[in-house]
């Protein structure tokens, strides 16, 4: 089985943490973000998998590799401008089989495809769009349907009053080639807006799947999607590496702390006496965190070093930052790569410090 991802976008929502590092493979717990999706993929017996890429292609990449790690074969297409989600696929197109899964690249989620490929097979249909159930469907699209499972239609910005069933469209489709004869080639095509609403009352079914999901396209959605994976409230291979105990820590940590589950605490990290780390922490590989610091609900990435009473809770720090004694970081907020903090600074409500930045001792009680 085939599957195109869609990974072209900039990530701006997620800086300063996509400054330095592309979406797909900024670190997610204790692997690139997109290796979640290429694992979901191969438990549903995908094999193939076509990268749309765009922003850092290279740097994805290199990451990726070839896909073996992930038991597939993984390729890369670069678009030489933004085209969309249809006209990215279209510029795919002599890669594609008869029959192919497309997805929203930016997605965590364990959607059964196994079961939505059956429906699909015993609709007939021309696509079939996963559909999940949300909280509040009034930021989303609504997605309504007949009782055989075919679209009936699309809602954009639904008002309240208007507001009758919660499953959106979790951005997994299977497709069949013939939708590629509906795409214009050679510029900017939404499918969403321009293809779907053709295939309305012509093939076009959706599967309702009881799942996970979750788009991480801003700091908070990704700590959320973190503390979920820790959690083991979304299928995951950390899930196994947890454990019982729901820690799992690296070789050569050395810790006269106390580490709270559920946490990851990777190789080489160190873990002063009276420091507490956790719950729902992850530490990157060769973190230092000072005496009597404390950090909670919080992501903090590779080499990274933490001084003495710090309290970091609801927040990501990006790798090789420096934290000077007695700083606060909360609030969500996020500190990006190389960043350097002096003492006693308060860093809350969701500042964001972009790479390489220099505060000195007290510059900022936020």
């Amino acid at each position: 089985m085939q599957a195109v991802i869609l990974v072209g976008g900039e990530g701006t929502r997620l800086r300063p943490l996509t400054v330095t590092v592309p979406k797909p493979v900024l670190p997610l717990v204790d692997r690139p973000f997109l290796a979640y999706m290429l694992e979901w993929l191969r438990r549903h017996g995908v094999d193939d998998v076509i990268m749309s890429c765009g922003f850092l292609a290279t740097s994805v990449r290199n990451v990726l590799g070839d896909g073996s790690q992930f038991g597939l074969r993984l390729r890369f297409v670069e678009e030489p401008e933004p085209r969309g989600t249809a006209g990215a696929l279209k510029y795919a197109e002599d890669l594609l089989d008869e029959r192919f899964l497309m997805l929203n690249g930016d997605v965590l989620t364990d959607i059964d495809l196994t079961a939505q490929l059956a429906q699909h097979d015993a609709t007939g249909a021309v696509g079939t769009l996963a559909l999940v159930p949300v909280e509040d469907p009034s930021a989303y699209g609504l997605v309504r349907t007949h009782d055989d499972h075919s679209v009936r239609e699309f809602v954009e910005k639904p008002t309240a009053d208007s507001i009758d069933t919660n499953l959106i469209s979790a951005g997994a489709y299977v497709l069949e080639r013939r939708v590629l004869d509906l795409i214009t080639p050679d510029r900017n095509v939404s499918i969403e807006r321009e293809i779907w609403p053709r295939l309305v009352g012509d093939g076009l079914f959706a599967f309702a799947a009881d799942a996970y999901w979750l788009d991480i396209g801003t700091p908070e959605r990704y700590l959320q999607a973190t503390f979920d994976i820790l959690e083991g409230n979304v299928q995951t291979a950390v899930t196994d590496r947890l454990g019982a105990g729901f820690v799992a820590v690296g070789d050569h940590v050395e810790t006269s702390g106390r580490i709270v589950p559920p946490a990851v605490v990777e190789r080489g990290c160190r873990i002063a006496a009276g420091a507490h780390v956790g719950s729902l922490v992850v530490l990157g590989d060769g973190v230092s965190v000072g005496e009597g610091s404390k950090i909670e609900r919080s992501v903090v990435l590779n080499g990274s070093e933490i001084g003495p009473r710090c309290t970091l809770q609801d927040c990501i720090v990006a790798a090789g930052v420096r934290i000077g004694e007695g700083t606060v970081v909360s609030g969500g907020a996020v500190l990006g790569e190389g960043v350097t903090v002096g003492e006693r600074n308060v860093l809350s409500r969701g500042v964001r410090v972009f790479p390489q930045t220099e505060l000195p001792d007290g510059a900022i009680t936020f």
